[in-house]
């Protein structure tokens, strides 16, 4: 990986006696950001860890000395030095002066986003999760410049602190040949996104930080014309833009559907359940879970729909190392209330953790056990769905029938809520000597506890 982080000009801008001990670090090249704070002793942090960099305080004059050598403080209290990328953020007391700086280094890093170039070249839109500091901005300026220089495309960054592209009428060359579009006030992103469509005739958009509902709207708007998007916003994972209703459209949306009661059984859910209500905005996710590990959902769609549900979402881990070697794993990841199950071989030890959630209505006689590891199971599923019931035993290699007739059964599992109401049913299964399970929700994960508890005690 190559770096251009014009460190030099971020350091003559300091305190005379700050500047010759940065100079002669040996760390310099690892550094992530100065802080200054009125009072205190001036502190670096390195990728390594924390420091300070002098024993002397910082006083007035010494922020005064560096805000008067900087470009002018914007309404989000941010501002850079003239042809870099580097950002200075500032501390005002309640009279609205500076009295703490923090100076965070900006680098051009290339070579960052081989590990993804494949899913630059399909042409969908991506969003890329990360907590601050992880480097989101760093990635998404190495996209620009390979999608616009070596992917010919026409690119239009929407750069609205100035991060992107650096703090100067001149793009910094970090971003290529893609072209950059400032934006006056912070509130007015979502403006200057539409117009950068209608008016400059783009085939990708790249926006950094979506965080208003306004800007999640002027997405869907633009990803509706046939515009590539790039887009970055704070989060962990997937789970957290399901759980955040302001951007949640961004991968489609989320609401609450009320089904009929036939429908209700037929899917084997409850009346009310969580759906995505659109197509997403981005059709692929990468989060940034560490420098040299990204988790990538190539299928949004499917992995919320999958989430919803309480199914496994089956992403992509890519790790890469400095020497450029890259390695590409597929993991399950689950759904929003459970714990990781990773395979079939530990499905046992995994379905222990969860509370029980099924009641037992009608225990087999000793005349009539079921050996689940050695006969082939006939299941009656009520008010559950066959398909569901499929995957479960499947994947836990039962041999299995499911019957539409009770007095084939030699197992009835279904719905607590509809069981209770069929005293049809349950009379006709005493009868039958049919042992019956009522689970009190459905999910792959209650079906799964309840076949292993049976498995386990061979009933």
């Amino acid at each position: 990986m190559n770096f251009n982080d014009d460190l030099e000009k971020l350091i003559e801008n300091l305190p005379f006696f700050l500047q010759e001990h940065l100079n002669q670090h040996a760390n310099k090249d690892k550094l992530i950001e100065i802080v200054l704070d009125l009072g205190r002793r001036p502190e670096a942090r390195f990728v390594t860890g924390n420091e300070y960099l002098s024993q002397k305080i910082i006083s007035w004059q010494d922020i005064d000395y560096m805000t008067k050598r900087i470009s002018k403080f914007s309404n989000e209290n941010r501002a850079g030095i003239e042809r870099t990328l580097h950002r200075i953020s500032c501390i005002r007391n309640r009279q609205f002066l500076i009295n703490g700086l923090t100076c965070r280094v900006g680098r051009a890093v290339f070579g960052t986003i081989s590990v993804v170039r494949d899913l630059l070249e399909s042409e969908k839109s991506i969003l890329i999760l990360g907590k601050p500091g992880v480097g989101k901005t760093t990635i998404i300026r190495e996209i620009a410049r390979v999608l616009a220089d070596e992917l010919e495309k026409r690119v239009v960054i929407i750069d609205t602190s100035n991060e992107i592209a650096g703090d100067s009428d001149i793009p910094h060359p970090g971003i290529g040949r893609a072209r950059r579009m400032q934006v006056a006030k912070t509130e007015c992103q979502h403006q200057i996104m539409i117009e950068a469509v209608e008016n400059h005739m783009p085939q990708v958009i790249i926006i950094d930080e979506i965080g208003t509902e306004l800007e999640v709207l002027a997405a869907r708007t633009i990803a509706e014309k046939g515009v590539q998007l790039v887009g970055t916003t704070h989060g962990n994972c997937l789970e957290n833009l399901i759980k955040n209703p302001p951007l949640s459209d961004l991968i489609g949306g989320i609401q609450y559907v009320t089904l009929s009661d036939d429908e209700a059984k037929r899917r084997g859910t409850q009346k009310s359940i969580l759906e995505r209500k659109a197509y997403p905005a981005f059709e692929i996710i990468i989060e940034i879970n560490q420098q040299n590990s990204w988790t990538i959902h190539e299928d949004v769609k499917n992995s919320v729909d999958l989430f919803l549900r309480g199914n496994f979402a089956i992403s992509q881990i890519r790790y890469f190392s400095s020497v450029e070697k890259i390695t590409i794993k597929s993991k399950k990841f689950p759904n929003l209330n459970s714990s990781i199950l990773t395979n079939q071989n530990n499905l046992g030890n995994s379905l222990s953790l969860f509370n029980k959630n099924w009641i037992s209505i009608n225990q087999a006689t000793d005349e009539k056990l079921i050996k689940l590891n050695s006969k082939k199971l006939v299941i009656y599923p009520y008010s559950l769905s066959n398909n569901l019931l499929k995957e479960v035993l499947l994947k836990m290699k039962f041999k299995f029938v499911l019957t539409n007739e009770i007095r084939k059964a030699s197992l009835i599992i279904g719905l607590k809520k509809h069981l209770k109401q069929n005293f049809k049913l349950t009379s006709l299964a005493r009868q039958k000597n049919i042992p019956i399970y009522s689970l009190n929700q459905v999910s792959f994960y209650q079906v799964s506890r309840l076949i292993q508890f049976l498995h386990s005690s061979n009933l």
